[in-house]
């Protein structure tokens, strides 16, 4: 039963129907009861979102794609290491590393977009929030069918990997601009596809098994990284 409805009973209603209604609106305010801690707490979720850049910005679990869920775990595995460790240490270098390849890409986009004369906007064009959804896009098979086709007839992305789904819902933007084409041009002249020896100097590639059994390796050795630091201090 809604709060509408409730409300309704409640000035027009002389029986007790409002009895019958649970109280899990009461538990749960529309408002919450500190509003600065909400705050802070959707800066955070916005900051991180901007350092991640995740593949899938809907996935609030970062699990549906193999290199979310590798960046996640590693997160969260540093999370519950002890700050300044050698088990820390390395968690933080390949976090960094992924973060970087990611934000070369979205680096290449920027390029491409102020080549283009979006100098001012391409920050925003850029933009994917967690709110992002298939459902709000305007030409989703367009957009698809051009991050395919920059997948796999230039270096913008890694070849290894499926194309990051965040990049979907900015092609659409582009389409509605009109600029779609003239972006896919600029890509294919700015960068052109190169094979997997390319890729590895470049710095494109990241060897996902590696860092996910690295993080397993962590997550079983439980504080042998810390005990390896209080022997190097002995």
């Amino acid at each position: 039963m809604g709060s509408g409805f409730r409300k309704f009973c409640l000035q027009f209603c002389c029986c007790c129907c409002v009895g019958d209604e649970d109280d899990e609106d009461e538990k749960q305010p529309l408002v919450p009861q500190d509003p600065l801690e909400y705050f802070n707490r959707e800066v955070q979720k916005r900051r991180d979102e901007e350092t991640n850049l995740w593949s899938e910005p809907g996935d609030p679990s970062h699990s549906e794609r193999e290199d979310d869920r590798t960046l996640y775990q590693l997160l969260q595995a540093r999370n519950k290491t002890r700050m300044g460790s050698s088990g820390y240490r390395r968690l933080s270098v390949d976090i960094e590393a992924m973060r970087d390849t990611r934000r070369e890409v979205r680096d290449k986009w920027k390029t491409i977009l102020e080549n283009l004369g979006f100098m001012a906007e391409a920050d925003s064009l850029l933009n994917v929030s967690a709110g992002a959804s298939h459902d709000r896009m305007r030409n989703a098979p367009a957009a698809r069918s051009l991050l395919h086709t920059l997948h796999t007839e230039t270096s913008i992305f890694s070849s290894r990997e499926p194309p990051p789904e965040r990049y979907l819902f900015i092609l659409d933007r582009l389409l509605y601009l009109d600029i779609a084409e003239d972006f896919l041009a600029k890509a294919r002249r700015f960068y052109p596809p190169c094979d997997d020896s390319d890729e590895d100097t470049l710095g494109l590639g990241v060897n996902l098994p590696l860092l996910l059994a690295r993080v397993e390796a962590m997550n079983g050795g439980g504080d042998e990284s810390e005990r390896d630091d209080g022997n190097m201090t002995d």
